[in-house]
């Protein structure tokens, strides 16, 4: 790829970065089902190229066995390696959570810190394109709720590079969630080889009147809602979290102590997700200085529709989020109907 390109997606920025790994430590591998160039390196052509560049040995397609990846990669990194693997969906993953939760996230504790699990997990997510109620789950609060396994979520391809090569190189299992939506939406290039620190979120608009916090292929709808309420006076200050675990509190905390409203937005259904989280922490620590309850805005508690209309419906939009924003400026917080949803 040609490093003074300016603009990139987020299937070349993981492939760079995928890239860039493995030329430089040959204890990284790539494994998962069609990843390697005689299955075109992916549904999506995520892994493209990778084994024509460094063989089958170390790009390798799998069966259909989502234990089997993960149970070959966790082995793997036990010895040495630096596996990638892939989950080709997020649902899928399902399959595999023995392997995950009780294995690859727990060995170093039950090792006594002897033993890491320095593995990737890769998957994709995402409503948007009618692929129903099994392919399309943002599963995201499963995994953060689970001691020894980072989470994920970039919303650029910038920052999917830069945070794909910070999890390959931690000593501990990372889930890297990628929207499959925005795959092909350009964005700016990476600066070759520059890390982004897990747990570390970013301010990507500041304001003073409310915070908003997502992640995600979210982090572009809180963007265009802000730019709009901007135009009409209000100041929205916008919290891209790139890692849901570690949870960047700090960040989060000293933004809404400022702007005294918060608003958390993600993908995944509303109730019981990362949302809730954020917002407990948000009470506990600025209970008294809040001038409205923060508002949570998720998707419907239902699977997934396959019928695009209830796709739609399903998923928050622009509506929703801005009904949060001016929720919150209400000083009672009385008129907002989802205080208790």
């Amino acid at each position: 790829m040609n490093q003074t390109q300016t603009d990139i997606n987020t299937i070349q920025a993981v492939n760079l970065a995928l890239d860039d790994a493995m030329a430089a430590d040959v204890n990284v591998i790539v494994l998962g089902e069609d990843v390697a160039d005689g299955q075109e390196g992916g549904i999506v052509g995520v892994t493209k190229g990778l084994s024509t560049r460094y063989g089958t040995s170390r790009v390798r397609s799998t069966p259909i066995s989502e234990q089997a990846i993960i149970g070959a990669a966790i082995g793997a990194s036990i010895v040495g390696m630096r596996p990638v693997a892939e989950i080709m969906l997020m649902n899928f993953t399902t399959v595999a959570m023995d392997m995950i939760v009780n294995h690859a996230a727990k060995l170093r504790f039950m090792s006594g810190g002897q033993t890491h699990v320095p593995l990737v997990i890769r998957t994709m997510t995402g409503a948007g394109f009618g692929t129903g109620g099994q392919h399309a789950d943002y599963l995201e609060a499963w995994f953060a709720h689970v001691a020894g396994i980072k989470v994920v979520a970039p919303s650029t391809p910038a920052d999917a590079y830069g945070l794909m090569l910070s999890c390959i190189d931690d000593d501990d299992p990372c889930l890297f969630i990628e929207n499959m939506p925005t795959y092909w939406n350009p964005g700016k290039a990476p600066e070759r080889g520059v890390r982004i620190p897990l747990g570390k979120a970013n301010v990507v608009r500041t304001g003073t009147d409310v915070t908003v916090i997502t992640y995600s292929r979210r982090v572009h709808d809180v963007m265009a809602v802000a730019e709009q309420l901007g135009a009409s006076g209000i100041s929205c200050e916008v919290i891209d979290l790139r890692t849901i675990s570690p949870l960047d509190t700090e960040t989060i905390l000293t933004s809404v102590a400022k702007t005294g409203r918060a608003v958390v937005v993600h993908e995944a259904v509303k109730p019981f997700g990362v949302g809730a989280e954020i917002a407990s922490r948000i009470y506990e620590s600025l209970f008294r200085e809040l001038k409205a309850p923060v508002q949570r805005v998720g998707s419907q508690f239902c699977p997934v529709p396959f019928s695009k209309p209830l796709e739609d419906a399903f998923v928050p939009g622009a509506a929703e989020i801005e009904a949060a924003i001016r929720a919150t400026l209400d000083d009672t917080g009385s008129k907002s109907p989802s205080r208790f949803s």
